[in-house]
C-alpha cells in the first residue's frame, strides 16, 4: 500500500519542493538515497535515508523501500563508499513501499531491523537509537498507520516524518489502519515540536525535504480540519456512501488517487461518528 496524496488545499502550501526532487545530502548527517519507485502516490519515489556522522564508521538506514535490487544496492552503495557500516535499519511504518525491502537489505547488511511490533526489538516513544555518535529520538506518530513512528535528529534540528507528513501535498489516513483522531493529535505533537524551534526541517517519507517545518505542519493542521467539514457538510447534503462522499468532496483531485482518498474519507466518517 503506497500512501501519499496530491490534493488541493488552502492556504497554499509552504513551497518546500519545487521542481523535481532527486535526494543527495541535505544536512550534515542524513542523505537521501530516491527508489526509482515514482507514481501518483509515492511522488518522485520512496525516500530511503542514510543517517551518518561526518566521518563516522556506523550509519542508520531508514526505510529502504521496496524489493528493488539496485535500489537496495544503491543504499548499501552509499554507505560502504563513505567506509561506514549500517548498524540498524529502522522502519517509519509497515507500508510496502517503505518496507518490502527490509528483509533483502538486513541479508545485505548484517544489520537488525527495528520498527513497531516486529519483535523482541520493537521501538517505541521515546526511544533514544545511537550509532557511532548519531542520536536519533524515536517519535511515535501514528494515525497514518498504528505503527507510524517519526525520528528526531537533534544535531540538524530535523525530523524524518514517513507518511506521517510528506514533501509535497498531504498524506492519506489509510483506514482501517490508520485513524484520524491519532492522527490530529499527532501532528499536535508535531506542531509542539516545530514551534519551539527544536525542529526547524522536515525529512519525509515522499517529496523534497521541507525547510520549515512549522509552515508545513500548521498547513496540515488547516487541510485536516478544512477537509474533514467538507464531509461533515457532505454527509448533511445527503452523501449515504464513502463513494458518494469522494465524488463530491475530491472532485477536483485526478481520479487514479481516489481509491486512496476513499480510505481517508472511511476514515473520516468513523471520525464524525465517535466525535460528533
Amino acid at each position: 500500500m503506497t500512501s501519499s496524496g496530491t490534493e488541493p488545499s488552502q492556504p497554499p502550501e509552504p513551497s518546500a519542493g519545487l521542481g523535481e526532487w532527486h535526494g543527495g545530502q541535505v544536512t550534515p548527517r542524513a542523505r537521501c538515497v530516491l527508489c526509482p519507485n515514482p507514481g501518483p502516490m509515492t511522488l518522485d519515489g520512496t525516500n530511503s535515508w542514510v543517517l551518518l556522522e561526518p566521518e563516522a564508521a556506523e550509519a542508520i538506514v531508514i526505510d529502504p523501500g521496496p524489493l528493488d535490487e539496485s535500489h537496495l544496492q544503491a543504499l548499501l552503495g552509499s554507505v560502504t563508499q563513505r567506509g561506514a557500516r549500517v548498524a540498524q535499519t529502522i522502519l517509519t511504518h509497515g507500508h510496502a513501499d517503505h518496507a518490502e525491502g527490509a528483509e533483502r537489505f538486513a541479508e545485505l547488511t548484517g544489520a537488525p531491523t527495528r520498527a513497531v511490533g516486529r519483535g523482541h526489538d520493537d521501538l517505541t516513544d521515546g526511544d533514544v537509537v545511537t550509532a557511532a555518535g548519531l542520536e536519533l529520538r524515536v517519535v511515535g506518530t501514528p494515525g497514518h498507520t498504528k505503527d507510524s513512528l517519526s525520528f528526531a535528529l537533534p544535531a540538524d534540528h530535523a525530523l524524518l516524518t514517513g507518511d506521517m507528513v510528506l514533501g509535497r501535498g498531504t498524506t492519506v489516513v489509510a483506514h482501517p489502519d490508520g485513524e484520524l483522531a491519532a492522527y490530529l493529535e499527532s501532528l499536535e505533537r508535531l506542531a509542539d515540536l516545530t514551534g519551539d524551534g527544536d525542529v526547524t526541517a522536515i525529512l519525509p517519507g515522499h517529496g523534497p525535504v521541507v525547510p520549515d517545518a512549522r509552515a508545513m505542519v500548521e498547513f496540515y493542521r488547516v487541510h485536516r480540519r478544512e477537509r474533514l467539514e467538507q464531509v461533515r457538510q457532505a454527509v448533511a447534503d445527503g452523501a449515504e456512501s464513502v463513494q458518494q462522499v469522494v465524488e463530491r468532496v475530491y472532485a477536483a483531485v485526478p481520479r487514479d488517487v481516489w481509491p486512496a482518498a476513499a480510505q481517508s474519507v472511511a476514515a473520516q466518517l468513523e471520525y464524525l461518528r465517535t466525535h460528533p
